[in-house]
């Protein structure tokens, strides 16, 4: 264990390696906290390494299994001096290695999103880009392929036509051809980007059909299909929902061939976590993952980027309030991810400080978690979030 030595009253002096090993040589200062009576040092560092953007909260679609149908935010688009501002900031920021266009809107609703995408890829970075899919014309899927943009997810939410008209309330049809369109322009301008994901929203009404849905994901050239169970945001949801408290068996689902090229792989299949356990990490802190929402706003995570109300793994009702750290139409980003506030909540939430609501007595009269808040740790409280349980899960 490397020793820290004091050489007066106001030094402290840590050894060389141990600085070096973490990287610590590149700040000039840290945030001083306390925690049952240690001393804990929050290095602030500009170390975002992947940044998603909300272009719109805007969509073409009414799923019912969307947050839009109960918050009371606005439709509205990220503005271009917004996004000037955030483009300026990603450039300052060393460690950035991936931008995703996604959010709880369509964004290519945005009419300014393929050059916000060609703004991004100029940096050199990698872009990630997630959608329903139907916008996806032939001229949308040939600027993407020549930005070279790398992922594409798709949301197909059911195999049968039915199924998907249930759940979206559009036609499957037209999905898949946005996605055959796809491929034939990869085949034309030679591409294997952007390699295609699909996202699927795991319900009772549409479980059966997950077996068929690697054949499809096979048919499609998917590289990837990720499963989420669903957030319930109404009473209706929670009848579809299929986790729990109780263990239960995984989800089935097989592998699929995927040509790249002149070579066949094997589809990455990531399914979620059927039941509350007492493991808990976040994604979003563990990839240093930030959200910046269409007003430039900036949020630790999607489940505190918007105001909402939502159902815990035992149904009880909870008031979300958007969680901002600050604008980056005021501040930059680097400011914003190195405050004291931001910093401590990451060191928060990697240790999950945190009690566990959903087992606790009196979970039920507790007015504290009705406001998303906890008896102890950080406010707003990660105490319930089903992402940190893997049971809902993103891009």
């Amino acid at each position: 264990m490397p020793k820290a030595r004091r050489i007066d009253s106001r030094t402290l002096e840590l050894p060389d390696g141990f600085l070096e090993s973490r990287h610590l040589d590149r700040i000039s200062d840290c945030w001083l906290d306390e925690r049952d009576g240690d001393l804990v040092l929050h290095p602030r560092l500009p170390d975002v390494h992947k940044v998603y953007v909300e272009p719109t909260t805007r969509c073409n679609l009414t799923c019912r299994t969307c947050i839009r149908n109960v918050w009371g935010d606005p439709d509205a688009d990220m503005s271009k001096g917004t996004f000037g501002k955030l483009l300026e900031q990603i450039r300052t920021l060393p460690d950035v290695s991936r931008v995703v266009f996604t959010g709880f809107g369509e964004p290519l609703a945005h009419r300014h999103i393929l050059d916000m995408i060609a703004a991004i890829r100029g940096l050199g970075i990698a872009v990630s880009l997630g959608s329903n899919g139907l916008l996806l014309d032939a001229d949308t899927a040939r600027e993407l392929v020549r930005m070279g943009v790398d992922r594409l997810v798709i949301s197909v939410d059911g195999v049968e036509p039915a199924t998907y008209e249930g759940v979206r309330g559009a036609m499957l049809s037209q999905v898949l051809d946005s996605i055959r369109r796809l491929n034939e322009t990869k085949r034309e301008m030679d591409s294997l980007l952007p390699a295609l994901g699909i996202e699927f929203v795991v319900l009772k009404s549409n479980v059966n059909e997950l077996p068929r849905l690697t054949a499809l994901a096979s048919r499609l050239n998917a590289a990837r299909v990720l499963v989420s169970n669903v957030l319930c945001y109404t009473e209706d949801m929670r009848e579809q929902m299929l986790y729990g408290y109780e263990p239960q068996p995984s989800l089935l689902a097989s592998g699929w061939p995927v040509r790249t090229g002149a070579w066949i792989t094997w589809g990455t299949l990531e399914l979620p976590r059927m039941h509350w356990g007492a493991e808990r990490r976040c994604r979003f802190v563990q990839d240093r993952a930030v959200v910046i929402g269409w007003d430039g706003s900036v949020a630790p995570c999607y489940a505190l980027s918007h105001n909402y109300a939502y159902y815990a793994v035992d149904g009880f009702r909870k008031q979300v309030t958007r969680y901002s750290l600050g604008n980056i139409n005021n501040e930059s980003l680097a400011s914003v991810w190195m405050s004291e506030d931001y910093v401590r909540f990451r060191s928060q939430v990697r240790s999950f400080e945190f009690p566990s609501c959903p087992n606790c007595d009196l979970r039920d009269s507790c007015d504290l978690r009705q406001n998303n808040e906890g008896c102890w740790g950080w406010n707003p409280s990660c105490a319930d979030c089903l992402w940190a349980q893997d049971i809902v899960r993103c891009p």
